[in-house]
């Protein structure tokens, strides 16, 4: 086989990969890193093996662990690097490209466990009051207000925020509609605040929807009357936190962590706050059990009198 039609057999099977991926609905997000992180795979197995997947056995799999650390990768980035390839060696196995999976005998680089920081109720409480340094970072304030309330009034991820319509609203219930990975679909409860954000804000919408001579199903629009990217949300997020004095680290996600720890740390059961957050395994919900201990640690460091 020459090289030529090896790199062609890799990048067919890599290609029908990611393809499976999109019949399964795997997200987009998912698709996207999966494609960057085994276009790096390829990259090395057609420079050092001709593209060819048969002479790749797990010391192999070693040497392109070891080059993405001397190309500068981070451990979490090798780490997620090879949890792609392993993925793509179980499809290829399962479709009888492969008979053994090389990468299973790798071993995953150790990472430190750190939990993330989350914002206390307090912190979370005043990005909520009315503050002129906030307001005065804020492109579209109604808007603004309400992807805050949404991501932490309701812990959604960054992409089922995004992807919200205005018919996933249920008023009447009180819930809305929300497409989780996997196109797996949940209802959300809102509350009175986030309601009440809602209808201020689809007031503004409606606003620049008939400027613009345009529609659109999207619930979040930006000034130009278009969906709202989560990429979007990510700067709209961090601007306005640290503008409300939080951390510089903050993101959407954060948000969402501080949703299900504040939810556990007022008493909420860990199978409810489970099925709101839409976590396929308890094991992931249970992160939230860890961050709950660990707020409590600090709380009895800072007050008790026996404790220094």
């Amino acid at each position: 086989m020459s090289p030529k039609k090896a790199v062609e057999n890799i990048e067919h099977a890599v290609g029908k990969f990611l393809a499976s991926l999109r019949q399964r609905n795997a997200s987009a997000n998912t698709i996207t890193a999966y494609s960057k992180d085994l276009a790096k795979f390829k990259g090395y197995v057609a420079e050092k093996y001709a593209g060819q997947l048969s002479a790749m056995d797990h010391v192999a799999i070693r040497g392109f662990l070891s080059h993405l650390y001397e190309s500068g990768l981070s451990k979490p980035s090798v780490a997620r690097t090879l949890a792609a390839v392993r993925s793509l060696y179980r499809w290829l196995g399962r479709e009888k490209y492969v008979q053994h999976n090389p990468a299973a005998l790798v071993a995953t680089p150790r990472l430190p466990k750190k939990l993330p920081r989350v914002p206390t109720i307090e912190e979370m409480n005043a990005i909520f009051e009315p503050n002129i340094n906030v307001e005065e970072k804020a492109a579209f304030p109604n808007r603004d207000r309400l992807i805050f309330e949404l991501l932490y009034g309701c812990g959604v991820r960054n992409s089922e925020l995004v992807g919200i319509d205005l018919g996933d609203i249920h008023f009447s219930n009180e819930v809305i509609l929300v497409r989780g990975k996997g196109r797996k679909e949940r209802l959300v409860p809102f509350g009175a605040a986030a309601k009440d954000a809602l209808m201020i804000y689809l007031k503004d919408r409606q606003q620049i929807l008939s400027a613009k001579k345009k529609s659109t199903p999207a619930l979040l629009i930006n000034l130009r009357a278009g969906r709202l990217t989560t990429r979007s949300v990510g700067r709209i997020v961090k601007s306005l936190a640290v503008a409300g004095g939080l951390s510089p680290d903050i993101h959407p996600h954060t948000l969402r962590h501080a949703f299900g720890t504040h939810m556990l740390e007022e008493g909420a059961d860990l199978r409810a706050i489970q099925e709101l957050l839409g976590h396929e395994r308890l094991s992931t919900t249970q992160r939230y059990t860890q961050l709950s201990v660990k707020h409590m640690m600090q709380v009895y460091d800072q007050t008790h009198p026996r404790s220094k």
